[in-house]
């Protein structure tokens, strides 16, 4: 037998693992890498962060991702060469993390790696009946296999399409066997550059899990705040804080066919963008507001597509509770915006739950990634709208 085969078959067997989950989001601030003991599988999954930091990007490696990210033309030669980038800077990264943290490279058992979206197309966006769904995340498994000497899970989202899902989100899958309650409905929302939810009824239910996007989360507002102010985004909102919301101009943002979708649904910055922000001004004839009014009502834009969402869900629902992890929820004026329009419902931190909401999400490919090596597809059957599959392509060191 192979060496490396056999050596990912006796890990497979361990009662705990120790695995390095992976995110890297459209906001490019920095590489989450979290360091999960994981025990068992399934609904008997328990994960321990070991660690959890997030290194920053230096703004060669942003400019770079700028080239290519959500661009319908690119160069191809930029385009192959930044793959492996991607995957050398993250594989330099988590050699740094395991030197800060102490621990050798040696007991890690497996990488779990989602790598740089730079294009989300299901055909419910590009209207294009002629090509499947697709999305595409680079940075190769098998550079970071190489260049860190662990094994890599990598490339998640192409299993999800090729069974017949969208890609995204795929958060359902983890928090569907860590956080299913026995009382309460919960609804875990993660605001990044996309805002979206996994809704976990309760145990006592005839209602199925599932997984959607809402919307623009921090996006539009991280665009704009580059475009204008050449900052990365409106931290603790006080651009925004210091505008008026344009009532005429948010009712232009919320009127798009993807907010009127059915459940569940994906969406990319190849739609919410400044070129929709543009396009929306223009019907609105509201391209003299000041910067700092158009952030408000980007916040706001943010804040309603998603309470619209969760109210919608929770129509003749008892104990329904809103966990919130991700980038957004640093963001103090979205908090609030949110919490003002969903009175009734408890909202909060996912750390309420003993979840490190930062952590979250490079969490949760490394739950992925310990289902593919110990678990089974049918530990996920329970999902509504989401195929019942394992993710993630096998990168070996040698």
């Amino acid at each position: 037998m192979n060496s490396q085969i056999e050596k990912l078959y006796e890990i497979s067997k361990k009662e705990n693992r120790l695995i390095i989950g992976l995110m890297s989001g459209t906001s490019l601030d920095g590489l989450d890498i979290a360091l999960c003991k994981i025990q068992g599988s399934g609904f008997d999954t328990k994960l321990e962060i070991v660690h959890f930091d997030t290194l920053p990007y230096q703004d060669e490696f942003r400019n770079y991702i700028r080239q290519i990210f959500a661009k319908t033309e690119i160069n191809q030669q930029d385009f192959s060469g930044i793959n492996p980038y991607i995957a050398l800077v993250h594989a330099d990264l988590i050699k740094k993390a395991l030197t800060k943290w102490q621990v050798s490279s040696d007991t890690i058992d497996l990488i779990a790696s989602h790598g740089q979206t730079v294009y989300h197309a299901p055909q419910s966006l590009t209207k294009n009946i002629n090509l499947p769904n697709s999305t595409l995340q680079i940075g190769d498994g098998d550079h970071i296999a190489v260049h860190t000497g662990i094994i890599t899970l990598s490339d998640f989202r192409q299993k999800h399409i090729a069974a017949g899902g969208e890609g995204a989100p795929l958060a359902a899958y983890g928090d569907f066997l860590l956080f299913t309650d026995v009382v309460e409905n919960r609804i875990l929302l993660n605001i990044g550059g996309i805002s979206n939810f996994t809704f976990l009824p309760n145990k006592h239910t005839e209602l199925k899990a599932f997984a959607t996007d809402l919307g623009p989360g921090n996006t539009m507002m991280n665009q704009y705040m580059f475009q204008h102010f050449g900052r990365e985004m409106d931290l603790d909102a006080q651009i925004a804080m210091s505008g008026s919301v344009n009532d005429v101009l948010l009712e232009h943002l919320l009127q798009e066919e993807f907010l009127e979708l059915d459940f569940p649904k994906t969406t990319g910055p190849e739609l919410f963008n400044l070129q929709y922000l543009k396009k929306k001004q223009s019907s609105s004839n509201t391209q003299n507001l000041s910067p700092a009014d158009v952030m408000a009502t980007l916040n706001m834009f943010s804040a309603s597509s998603i309470s619209n969402g969760i109210k919608y869900l929770a129509q003749g629902l008892d104990n329904v509770v809103v966990y919130i992890s991700g980038g957004g929820l640093h963001n103090p004026l979205l908090m609030d915006n949110i919490a003002k329009a969903l009175p009734t419902i408890k909202v909060a931190s996912i750390d309420e739950i003993d979840m490190n909401p930062d952590a979250k999400e490079a969490c949760l490919f490394a739950i992925l990634a310990n289902e593919a090596v110990a678990g089974s597809p049918n530990n996920v059957s329970g999902l509504k709208d989401s195929p019942a599959v394992c993710m993630g392509k096998l990168s070996f060191p040698h």
